[in-house]
């Protein structure tokens, strides 16, 4: 296995994620892990990720040298090389200006950890201090106009370092450098498959549950659904999936969801219509973040209806989640708060009760689970969908008659993806209900109504995510289709930004 340690960087498991992809087994783990329990882990390399801090920073994670003495490969990812580098009494300092984007560099020496790649290539940089000066016994590999040290190694150590972020799609040969380090320098095993990921979970889940039963909430989407699959493989009917219908749920999204269970998974469901108590929390609320502890303390309480003393919640947190909202491997910054990270969550984590199979992976990998699984394709590839519903959709204050508008755009939006053919390439696709509203003109009579947006982005992991051009005649009927059929709408208009510097949903 690889290990990789967390310094920070929102890009740590695109990391992990790289080296999986090469059916190399991946492990994440803080930059403080004690050296002892590294060593355990008998890792056939080491990655240290970048990270937001200056090396010189007050308090600024520091690596332990004996990491350099494991006798692995290490490589430094921009803030791990500069880490390396300053414990090596090289020379880190803060560049004449931060970095950011893309870069051309140029390989001056070539090395197994470049091997392949042209002679110049693109590049993604992101880092305000660079090095300046490499410590004894380092050679440079690739350089770039402003960045000397873009790529090196220690002559005859096995110590490499990047300036730039090769786990990113921005870095044209970002999978072939990895790949290098991954195969040829560490010369890792590469048998971990999903197969193996399955197997090693559900027997991980059975000795965790034992005899206990585990509650855990479905949705319809693919996380929940892979996770309520794995859990009734490993346990059976001490699983006890609960659907909750929330309120701010899509149009017809119980009956699908009841159906998509009972017929064609075998798997009986337990449904509450709790729609109501959740409306009436949410009621006069207008900031994103109170909505999301709101709904998540209710969706708690629902469950602790349904938690016994002993049982478990299961959740279907992924990586994106949880690097999102709090960091559970290493000091990676918060962007905002998720449902299945609030107070009462955290509480259970603390007793040990809160089971999280999926939390360190990316959604392609929780697909290509499902497919393992033998979950049917129209569950795979639906789109994502929050876990705070359309609550997030709408920006203002949630109602009955917002939750109809936004429910009966987004319901056309999904329709005519999928007549015209583009849903499939598309990542997620979205309407958000706006604030305001706007003079419009139907049928001869001047209106002021409500105007929707409409968000559609590609993506490979959702950490980064580009605006889908969608052909014009497809965006054309959606947005003359929502106009004319809902009821309260004079306005489309469509969201062309890309993940950073926008996030994709829009609260």
């Amino acid at each position: 296995m690889i290990a990789v340690l967390d310094f920070g960087s929102q890009y740590t498991q695109l990391i992990a994620r790289k080296v999986r992809q090469l059916s190399v087994y991946t492990e994440i783990h803080p930059f403080n892990l004690p050296i002892e329990r590294l060593k355990a882990l008998r890792p056939q390399g080491v990655i240290l990720s970048g990270g937001p801090s200056s090396i010189y920073d007050e308090g600024a994670p520091q690596l332990n040298p004996e990491i350099l003495e494991l006798g692995a490969p290490v490589l430094g990812i921009c803030y791990g090389l500069q880490a390396m580098a300053h414990m090596l009494k090289g020379k880190v300092a803060p560049a004449a200006t931060r970095e950011y984007g893309y870069k051309e560099i140029e390989v001056v020496e070539p090395d197994a950890l470049l091997r392949g790649l042209p002679k110049r290539s693109r590049v993604w940089m992101s880092h305000g201090d660079r090095v300046e000066r490499l410590p004894r016994g380092f050679t440079t590999l690739a350089s770039s106009d402003t960045c000397p040290f873009a790529a090196v190694r220690h002559r005859s150590r096995p110590l490499f370092g990047l300036q730039f972020h090769p786990e990113v799609h921005h870095t044209t040969h970002g999978d072939n450098i990895l790949k290098n380090f991954a195969l040829r320098v560490c010369r890792a095993d590469n048998t971990w498959t999903m197969g193996s990921f399955v197997r090693r979970t559900v027997e991980d889940l059975r000795e965790t549950v034992g005899r206990r039963r585990v509650v855990c909430a479905v949705s319809g989407g693919v996380d929940s659904t892979v996770l309520a699959v794995l859990l009734h493989r490993a346990v059976g009917r001490q699983a006890v999936p609960v659907f909750v219908d929330n309120g701010v749920l899509r149009l017809n999204e119980t009956e699908q969801v009841i159906r998509t269970f009972q017929e064609t998974l075998g798997i009986r469901v337990r449904f509450k219509r709790c729609a109501p108590q959740f409306l009436r929390q949410l009621k006069g609320v207008t900031n994103p973040e109170e909505k999301r502890r709101r709904i998540g303390r209710e969706f708690i309480r629902v469950f602790f209806r349904e938690l016994g003393p002993d049982d478990l919640l299961a959740q279907g947190t992924l990586y994106p989640d949880v690097i999102e909202s709090v960091s559970t491997k290493g000091p990676s910054a918060t962007i905002k708060t998720h449902h299945n990270r609030v107070r009462e969550v955290l509480k259970l984590i603390r007793q040990h009760r809160v089971i999280e199979p999926l939390k360190d992976l990316f959604k392609d990998e929780v697909r290509a689970a499902g497919k393992e699984l033998g979950l049917p394709r129209e569950i795979l590839w639906r789109h994502p969908f929050p876990g705070p519903g359309l609550a997030i959709r709408i920006l203002g204050e949630v109602t009955r008659k917002r939750l109809d508008v936004l429910r009966r755009a987004d319901a056309i939006l999904i329709e005519e993806l999928k007549a015209s053919g583009q849903y499939d390439r598309i990542w997620q696709a979205l309407a958000v209900l706006l604030p305001v509203q706007t003079v419009g003109v139907m049928g001869d009579e001047r209106t002021y109504e409500n105007v929707i947006a409409l968000r559609c982005v590609e993506s490979v992991d959702g950490m980064t995510a580009d605006w889908v051009r969608l052909p014009g005649d497809a965006l054309g009927r959606i947005a003359s289709r929502i106009i004319n059929e809902v009821r309260g709408v004079n306005r489309v208009v469509y969201d062309v930004s890309s993940k950073p510097p926008s996030t994709i949903e829009w609260e």
